[in-house]
């Protein structure tokens, strides 16, 4: 089950992006060569009818231009658009080209995938919190160690982790990755209101082989919990959603700084073990781990890195403020070479996964 659940969760994510590509390509008249789900070998290809009127008006159906494509290796899929690298295809006419479309077509049809990405989280985040007795703030402590702190009390809240500042649990998950086994000052707000800071001394969990599991830290956490209704609901997957988008925001940030190891991203080995762990826990925890990827392949692809659509989007940008297309041999050959770096990295941060089973 954990193999198809993983396959079914990023094949969603990839098929519900590179939909949003699709869609606004066609919706703009743009010739689409593939659509693909998968990378690698092609296991199956078929074309689709589409319903065309001739010039007396009467309906017949021809055979769409679009190869629809599943390929090998369910990690990636693309959309592949005629004029989309700037190159000219003299079978195809040129009103079918993208670079022959108004600027806001070929800027939707790029940051399509994005838009899509996020609102596939934001539904789905919606069924969790209707479905559910959902957590609307998640920074209260519980079940504290009163020997280890015994200045704190049930129902505090986090205010800070050494001076940054706590609004749900995401981010709070990352500021204790990245202090891994650091002391840290946490400010907590007592019931009273009065405020206190607390060092905070982490203690390693160690599985029985004496492999690092984790840390613990003397409490819990219990947020203020709403019985599901749609207000509550809406309410939930924005906030849960704006708190994904402070999490990746953070994490590329201390990736860029040195503050967390390229050595503790995940690729789809690492993916692999942690849908494992969701499918034990139930539908639900499926559903969620399936919106936070959703959030981070969004995320990621709108950061404006050489081959990924914000790169895409802001050479459109540059377009516009100069007022004539970026050179389109430069702007190929640093998403050629942005190509081949994140290659190098996901080889890398799958040799890491694979380290980390063993």
């Amino acid at each position: 089950m954990t193999l198809i659940y993983f396959i079914l969760i990023l094949g969603v994510v990839v098929l519900v992006h590179e939909f949003g590509h699709f869609i606004f390509a066609k919706k703009s008249g743009v010739y689409v060569y593939e659509f693909s789900l998968g990378m690698g070998p092609r296991l199956l290809k078929f074309n689709r009818k589409k319903k065309v009127k001739d010039k007396k008006g009467k309906v017949h159906y021809e055979k769409d231009e679009t190869d629809y494509s599943i390929r090998l290796l369910p990690i990636g899929g693309y959309v592949q658009m005629a004029g989309e690298e700037g190159e000219v295809d003299e079978n195809i006419p040129e009103d079918k080209l993208l670079q022959s479309k108004p600027w806001i077509n070929r800027f939707m049809t790029m940051v399509a995938g994005v838009m899509f990405n996020f609102l596939l989280a934001l539904v789905l985040l919606f069924i969790i919190g209707i479905c559910n007795d959902i957590s609307l703030n998640s920074t209260k402590l519980a079940d504290i160690n009163q020997e280890l702190y015994p200045t704190l009390e049930e129902g505090d809240r986090i205010l800070t982790v050494d001076g940054k500042r706590i609004r749900n649990y995401d981010r709070l998950a990352l500021e204790l990755t990245v202090h891994g086994d650091e002391d840290f000052k946490m400010k907590v707000e007592h019931p009273s209101g009065k405020v206190e800071t607390v060092t905070i001394t982490p203690e390693e969990v160690k599985d029985e082989k004496g492999n690092l599991l984790g840390y613990e830290y003397g409490f819990h956490l219990d947020g203020d919990h709403y019985s599901h209704n749609l207000l509550a609901s809406i309410r939930f997957a924005f906030g849960k959603f704006f708190s994904m988008i402070e999490q990746m925001f953070f994490t590329v940030f201390y990736l860029i700084t040195g503050k967390l190891s390229v050595k503790m991203l995940s690729g789809p080995v690492g993916i692999y073990s942690v849908v494992g762990a969701a499918s034990s826990e139930g539908f639900m925890s499926i559903l969620s781990l399936l919106a936070m990827i959703s959030v981070n392949v969004g995320f990621i692809n709108l950061l404006p890195f050489p081959a990924f659509d914000g790169c895409h989007a802001l050479f459109l940008i540059i377009e516009k403020l100069k007022g004539s297309p970026v050179n389109q041999k430069v702007e190929s050959t640093i998403h050629n070479i942005g190509f081949i770096l994140l290659m190098i990295l996901m080889v890398y941060i799958t040799y890491n996964d694979i380290l980390r089973l063993f």
